[in-house]
């Protein structure tokens, strides 16, 4: 990441990604620079009812009704995994803003107390236009855990998230390009 998308994250997270971690909580904020356009992956980051689309642990989700704030979603965990479920809550959509807010409310795991805001913002990357996601959480520290490891743990889901959100925004972004290419190509022989 260069100096200017450094302190833009650094401001975007002041701006947005305010946790306040009480003393037996972890809170911690992860930046991903994405080669693609912020409106594919915000179409992507904004689906509270289908985040199996570019999380990886997901295997399915149940989001019944319309997206709104306050918004249920069942979430299956896949295998491997210390749980099995979890439910989730639609803290806040801003589609103008581009913030996506949720809150673990139950579930088979041991994220008590979770909550993550994801933001995403326009960046120019390689000249072209790309995304900067940043994603932040706080959370209680299980008995017999330690802030560090809970921290790591938590950190290290969010990192798989996030690349993955890359991969598939990017793939996307690249399949995009191609049939322009492909619809150019096509208009030009005629």
């Amino acid at each position: 990441m260069n100096v200017s998308s450094s302190a833009a994250a650094t401001e975007y997270i002041k701006r947005h990604h305010r946790h306040e971690a009480g003393e037996n909580q972890c809170s911690s904020a992860l930046v991903k620079l994405i080669k693609a356009p912020l409106p594919l992956v915000w179409s992507l980051v904004r689906r509270f009812d289908e985040p199996q689309k570019y999380k990886p642990f997901v295997s399915r989700c149940v989001a019944p009704g319309n997206l709104e704030i306050g918004s249920l979603r069942e979430v299956d965990v896949k295998s491997g995994l210390p749980a099995t479920t979890s439910t989730e809550r639609l803290e806040l959509l801003d589609d103008n803003e581009h913030i996506l807010s949720i809150r673990i409310i139950g579930g088979d795991h041991r994220l008590q107390n979770y909550s993550s805001i994801i933001s995403v913002h326009p960046e120019i990357i390689d000249g072209r236009p790309g995304t900067l996601v940043i994603e932040s959480f706080v959370v209680d520290v299980p008995e017999g855990n330690t802030k560090d490891e809970t921290c790591f743990f938590v950190e290290a889901l969010i990192k798989c998230n996030l690349k993955s959100l890359a991969d598939v925004s990017q793939g996307l972004a690249m399949q995009d390009q191609t049939e322009r290419m492909d619809i150019r190509k096509l208009g030009a022989e005629r």
